[in-house]
């Protein structure tokens, strides 16, 4: 019964081990499907599954005939043609990156949001390139077709250089696509929860660095050869500065001023974007600036400036992927397609919360597989989504995935009309615009300082997978960062934090001991919590810790007790010890004999349950021994541990477990496990853990049950007409017993005055 008392409550029931709850309230049978039953359950087939799993597969089908056309319709207009814009720009920026000519960014930009207008489920995402994978393509690239390639007979020209990266770009895509597509259909879509916040923060960060050493030497027109390989950013670094006397002043100084510009305003549209109608498009304004400043002053002839050129018209025929190269490029493909998704869905989950939407992550994988499928087929490079780009798409007045479309129509008009008018254009104005969209990552320096106040673990976690990501390169990187993050969560599993608890403030609340003044701890019991699962990796520290906080190895007691029974009887043979009323007696000079001598290389038999049955009297461990018998007291006889956060244990701790319970219920320590999960009772049950010494009684449903449980064993122990019945409540939380024979009523609600 739990009766409200102002902002207190008053509760009335019985102390309860699990057995007796069970037993006083019914458990209903539940039935847990088997694997076969989950099997039968997905492949099963009826009107209403196919018409789930279709409008599952084409979100298009659910949202598209729901669309508000007279509400949304100008708004998605008016977001479609500035994300275009802007996505024009990135494409052609973002190729240089991928080492391939930049009209073959266009092609990135264009197909992936075509298929993802039929196939995704967020509505405020632009698809298109992504700095991040962009690199992580170019460096398959750079591997394969390395820049000297001419010299070794595999290329003739700079031509045949650039359709030889563009056939290996398109093939890791395919590839990265199939991944993706294959996680989709086999419900991949968890995957991304193994990539936190922290490792893709760090990752990110490194792949900008990258990116700014990357696109040096088009800002200071080098030659520089690509090096895709742990420490390769050193290696091009020293090869930039060892060319720096060779640097085209007039690329230096047009990147510089880009680089000002786009800062510059990008912070206005930061700063006073709740007063602009629409970000200013400072991308678009200096690409045009720039084209017409180099087509009139003629850069190209006078400054000797590298140029974009002339962009193909028109689309290229769909090729297959070109399967040497498939084999070769089977670890960069993996990253790309993890990488992919996982920045894709966490920024496409920031606009589901906002918008209040769901999202399918198995949808999102098909989706960005499909896409870099057909990108790849039409010779395009890895999609994901640009920060920058979706910003500008959501806060442009985007609604849905139309604003996508005509985006797409915008990097249609430029691919098969106005592609010409680019050819002035500096290949060091697009990369400064690929580093002017780095901001944002490379801000996220300043989380170093705040998740090392709030969590090292993630601060370690950010800082590992940077220098990774920085020096071994993305690839490498990448897989050395999860692999790390998961060890920490091994470490963190595998060193919990052991506590030992005590009554704070007389009621049934339990805390760590070292936090609290006011305090209460029965006499004789220690409350012990683990934090964590219990499993083979961390079984000796539970077992360790627990020792450490009863202050004595129960092992060690119980073989101490053996060995002086030993002595006992063998003094008792040899009539140097005398039984009286008052115990022991020593009737003559005891002579020190050694523990080996004792041992009689039975070890094993120490570690048995003490047996006095063959003695004249019982021994009182707690009491003075005869002489030469040392064994040390023990001032503990209850042992509460708290399982609550113990979700599970394997067959490894239950075994160690099992041993150490043994070791303190055969010094006569009682043993309690309270709060513990629903299952692990019938589990350990199933593994046969319980036997006479090891039983089930042990479980309580609280630590405040076991508690009481043990305050009223004790008094019964030394007034043994007490008897538990009913429970009466008279104050919070009290437990009321009732004498039989009539005696007045004593309550236990674990005052200071409270005595065993």
């Amino acid at each position: 019964m739990v009766e409200p008392v102002g902002n207190h409550y008053v509760v009335a029931r019985p102390v309860y081990s699990e057995n007796l709850f069970n037993e006083e309230y019914e458990k209903l049978h539940r039935y847990h499907k088997t694997f076969w039953d989950h099997l039968k359950l997905y492949f099963r087939c009826s009107p209403q599954r196919v018409k789930k799993i279709a409008l599952g597969l084409f979100p298009i089908a659910s949202w598209l005939p729901a669309y508000r056309f007279r509400e949304w319709i100008l708004s998605d207009i008016v977001s479609g043609i500035n994300t275009g814009l802007v996505a024009v720009l990135q494409g052609l920026a973002f190729a240089l990156l991928v080492n391939v000519p930049p009209s073959y960014g266009l092609y990135a930009a264009f197909f992936p949001v075509l298929v993802y207008f039929i196939f995704g489920t967020s509505r405020h995402i632009s698809v298109g390139p992504f700095p991040v994978l962009s690199l992580m393509v170019g460096g398959a690239v750079v591997r394969l077709v390395p820049d000297d390639s001419a010299g070794n007979g595999t290329s003739t020209n700079t031509s045949a250089i650039d359709e030889e990266r563009v056939m290996v770009a398109a093939s890791v895509t395919f590839l990265s696509g199939v991944f993706q597509l294959l996680l989709g259909i086999l419900q991949f879509g968890f995957i991304v929860i193994y990539l936190s916040q922290s490792l893709i923060s760090g990752f990110t960060t490194a792949a900008a660095v990258h990116v700014v050493v990357s696109q040096l030497k088009f800002m200071l027109q080098l030659s520089v050869p690509g090096y895709n390989k742990p420490l390769g950013i050193i290696y091009t670094l020293e090869s930039i500065f060892s060319q720096i006397t060779e640097t085209n002043i007039a690329d230096l100084v047009t990147s510089l001023i880009v680089l000002l510009v786009v800062f510059v305003v990008k912070e206005m549209n930061d700063r006073y974007k709740a007063k602009l109608p629409t970000p200013i498009p400072i991308e678009l304004l200096v690409t045009v600036l720039a084209a017409l400043i180099s087509y009139f002053l003629n850069f190209e002839e006078k400054y000797n400036v590298a140029v974009v050129g002339k962009l193909e018209e028109g689309f290229q025929v769909p090729v297959a992927p070109d399967a040497g190269v498939l084999q070769k490029c089977i670890g960069d493909s993996i990253s790309i397609a993890i990488v992919g998704f996982a920045v894709a869905f966490s920024v496409a989950k920031v606009y589901s919360i906002k918008y209040d939407y769901t999202l399918d992550g198995n949808q999102e994988l098909i989706a960005f597989g499909l896409g870099n499928i057909v990108g790849g087929s039409f010779k395009g490079f890895a999609s994901s989504t640009a920060l920058s780009r979706s910003g500008v798409q959501e806060s442009t007045g985007g609604k849905t995935q139309i604003a996508g479309i005509i985006s797409a129509a915008i990097v249609l008009i430029v691919i098969l009309a106005i592609g010409f008018l680019l050819a002035p254009l500096q290949k060091s104005v697009l990369a400064s615009l690929a580093l002017g969209n780095l901001k944002g990552m490379l801000m996220q320096f300043k989380e170093v300082g705040i998740l090392w106040r709030k969590d090292k673990y993630d601060c370690v976690i950010w800082v590992v997978t940077f220098l990774a990501a920085v020096f071994l390169g993305l690839d490498i990187g990448l897989a050395t960062a999860v692999a790390f993050q998961l060890l920490t969560v091994v470490i963190r599993s595998q060193v919990p934090s052991c506590t030992v608890l005590a009554n704070v403030g007389r009621s049934n609340i339990y805390r760590n001991r070292k936090d609290y003044k006011d305090i209460y701890e029965p006499e004789g019991v220690k409350i012990f919590r683990c934090s964590s699962p219990i499993f083979f990796a961390n079984t000796e520290f539970f077992r360790e810790k627990l020792i450490t906080a009863v202050g004595f190895n129960p092992q060690r007691i119980l073989r101490k007790r053996n060995k002086a029974l030993r002595k006992v009887r063998k003094m008792l043979k040899k009539g140097e010890l005398q039984v009286t009323p008052k115990g022991l007696i020593c009737m003559a000079n005891y002579t020190h004999e050694s523990d080996e001598e004792l041992d009689n290389n039975k070890i094993e038999e120490l570690d048995q349950p003490t047996n006095m049955t063959d003695l004249p009297i019982q021994i009182n461990w707690g009491a003075d021994l005869p002489p030469g018998i040392t064994v040390p007291r023990v001032d503990i006889h209850s042992i509460i541990l708290d399982f609550s956060s113990v979700s599970f244990l394997d067959f490894s701790a239950m075994r160690v477990l099992q041993k150490t319970l043994k070791e303190f219920v055969r010094i006569n320590i009682d043993i309690y496990i309270a709060e513990a999960h629903e299952g692990l009772l019938e589990k350990l049950e199933r593994c046969a853990f319980f036997d006479e010494e090891i039983k089930p009684s042990m479980f309580f449903l609280t630590i405040h049950d076991a508690v009481l449980h043990i305050l009223l064993k004790k008094d019964i122990a030394s007034s043994p007409e007490l008897k538990l019945t009913e429970g009466k409540c008279s104050s919070s939380n009290n437990y009321v017993i009732t004498p039989s024979n009539g005696l007045r009523s004593r309550e236990y609600m674990i005052p200071i005055e409270t005595k065993f």
